[in-house]
């Protein structure tokens, strides 16, 4: 070979070389250059979508694309819609008629991205792009890469590829049904039909083999899909695929259809779109039209924002319907690793856990505020009868001062009887030494000793009853009348003494309180007392204590007066008080214990002074079965 030979060669290798670069560099910058000249202006994405809008698979995905975009750019972005209807009108003509109608239609708004959902769409607007949109970024969505291939999507289209993998979707039902001895293969007559078809037996071949039979239902009308659905062994599992045309070319929804066949058919169902689950089917691999979606904004939002654009793949998953699963005896453990349970029954807990968590909270809340009263509850009674065991204490030893106090007395009373008791009896004594003794004075004599007896008896049991102690409250029904006249009795020898006249008045009928009778005589001679010692400094002929009982404001009422030099209008306020006494010998403690005594039978007591001279308190108790009186 010469010199010239070689370096003919040469150059004509350097000249493939250059041109092998340059290509490879145009396809490169084809494939990176996102960059879209958008200025002025909100960005325009006009979505394309192959059927009707009745296809729920493609508006689920334009939805969550719309989505996804209006989140993104925060609404400042003009998105537009066109459904080709190529499913019912696949002629070249209509075809042509679309592209000159899009193109005209934004002549003065051309989108900078169109997005292409299906097949039929990327199709579509691939020939159609320098008519509908010049210089715009396409993203072409809803479809693997062999059939993106198979199209031939040139270099700068942008895919978003989704691979719907029947093989997984028939494994998934296998994995469900390990003693399945039948498959059906369900499609149907369109285009897009026939191509699933097609992929599903070669991506089926080698796992049918693992089944007795296999057969594929196929052109057929919907009332024979449905027919022969529901004649398939038990032991079968049924793959659907689609049924966008059946036999007589009438057009259908796929889901609608697969749900016609489900709802008879006498075997699970399976299929691989999102869009079959809630229509009958059991299950599938898929990818859900949601993340389809959000996969194609976010690269829509990267192109328009000019950054490098590539393919790329959305994400599968394997879901199911856990109504079929328990409607066909399916254990739901026998589902893929990761599969997404839809429709699965919650439980109370999950259901409805804000209402159990507020009234669990509330019982708690509501058993503390129990338990917090009933401790309460529990307090307060030991409180009250430590209460009232201190009060029993105090008027014990009021009663034994007052007794003291009386001592004198009551001894001089008490003197009385005896001594009439020892003079009859020497008269008795002497009547009988005599020759003839007169039986009937002697009788007399004796008839007088037993009411002297009796007399000293009821001094006696009046002091027992005086100084008693005692450790609960003798509840019971009285008379005021009466106690105010056992009391006057008490003192009336002390008051005889002192010079001191004691008069009495007192309502023709009864004045029936309920308290301790004590406790309420404790009160009366502890007024009774008081009112002796305020007349030590009055002449001793106007020295008048006075005992008036009767009804006010439908009340048991007593009110003891005196006629001494009364109450200091300033001592008024304080003279309750414990501790609060103008005696030099007083303990300060029987005003106080008087009005404890009464407020614990309902009663009141409050002290005065008369205009005419001396004091006067005033004491109050609650009538006994009031309204029985009142009639």
């Amino acid at each position: 070979m010469g010199l010239g030979e070689w370096s003919g060669r040469l150059c004509c290798t350097a000249f493939l070389l250059a041109v092998a670069v340059l290509g490879a560099s145009s396809r490169h910058a084809a494939a990176s250059d996102a960059s879209i000249a958008i200025v002025g202006r909100v960005p325009r994405v006009l979505v394309l979508y192959p059927y009707d809008e009745r296809i729920a698979a493609t508006t689920a995905a334009g939805e969550a694309l719309r989505s996804r975009l209006l989140e993104a750019t925060n609404g400042k972005i003009d998105l537009f819609s066109e459904f080709l209807d190529l499913s019912r009108f696949p002629e070249g003509e209509h075809v042509a008629r679309m592209a000159r109608y899009l193109g005209e239609k934004y002549a003065a708004r051309r989108p900078d991205v169109v997005v292409a959902f299906g097949r039929e769409s990327a199709s579509f607007i691939v020939a159609n792009h320098g008519t509908i949109a010049p210089g715009a970024k396409i993203v072409a969505a809803g479809f693997g890469t062999a059939t993106a291939e198979k199209i031939a999507l040139p270099d700068d289209v942008i895919g978003a590829f989704s691979t719907f993998n029947i093989l997984k979707t028939a494994e998934m039902a296998r994995g469900l049904q390990p003693h399945a001895r039948h498959l059906y293969i369900v499609g149907g007559s369109s285009d897009f039909d026939r191509s699933w078809l097609t992929t599903t037996r070669a991506d089926l071949k080698q796992f049918s083999k693992s089944f007795d039979t296999t057969t594929y239902l196929e052109d057929l009308t919907i009332d024979e899909f449905v027919e022969r659905a529901s004649r398939v062994p038990p032991d079968s599992i049924i793959i659907a695929l689609t049924v966008f045309k059946d036999k007589t070319g009438r057009n259908f929804v796929p889901r609608d259809a697969i749900r016609q066949i489900s709802a008879t058919a006498s075997a699970p169902v399976y299929g691989p779109y999102q869009t079959y689950i809630d229509h009958g089917v059991v299950g599938g691999n898929t990818v859900t039209f949601d993340a389809l979606g959000r996969t194609v904004g976010d690269l829509v939002i990267d192109a328009i924002a000019g950054k490098p654009v590539s393919d790329l793949e959305a994400p599968q998953t394997y879901i199911a319907d856990v109504r079929q699963l328990r409607r066909w005896g399916l254990a739901e453990e026998d589902l893929p690793p990761g599969t997404v349970p839809m429709y699965r029954e919650k439980s109370l807990w999950e259901e409805h856990w804000v209402i159990l968590v507020a009234a669990s909270g509330l019982l708690l809340a509501q058993a503390s505020i129990i338990s917090v009263l009933l401790l309460e509850r529990r307090r307060r009674r030991v409180a009250e009868r430590s209460a009232r065991l201190h009060l029993l204490e105090a008027v014990h030893l009021n009663q034994s001062a007052t007794a003291g106090a009386l001592s004198s007395s009551i001894a001089h009373e008490l003197n009385q009887p005896l001594s009439a008791i020892r003079n009859n009896a020497e008269a008795a004594s002497v009547l009988l030494r005599s020759a003839n003794p007169d039986h009937e004075l002697i009788q007399q004599i004796l008839l007088d000793i037993q009411e002297d007896d009796q007399r000293a008896g009821d001094i006696i049991s009046r002091m027992r009853g005086l100084l008693k102690k005692r450790s609960e409250i003798d509840w019971q029904e009285f008379d005021l009348n009466d106690v105010t006249s056992s009391a006057i009795h008490i003192i009336h020898g002390e008051a005889e003494r002192r010079g001191i006249t004691l008069t009495s008045t007192q309502p023709p009928g009864e004045l029936p309180v309920r308290a301790d009778k004590v406790h309420v005589q404790q009160v009366i001679l502890n007024l009774a007392t008081n009112a002796m010692d305020a007349m030590l400094n009055a002449v001793p002929a106007g020295r008048t204590l006075t005992f008036a009982t009767g009804l006010a404001n439908e009340k048991a009422e007593l009110r003891v007066s005196d006629t001494g030099d009364g109450i200091p209008e300033e001592r008024l306020i304080r003279i309750f008080e414990p501790f609060y006494t103008t005696k030099q010998a007083g303990t300060g403690l029987g005003l106080s214990i008087a009005r404890a005594i009464l407020e614990t039978y309902g009663g009141t007591i409050c002290a005065g002074n008369r205009p005419e001279g001396g004091a006067v308190f005033c004491v109050a108790l609650p009538l006994a079965h009031r309204e029985e009186q009142s009639r």
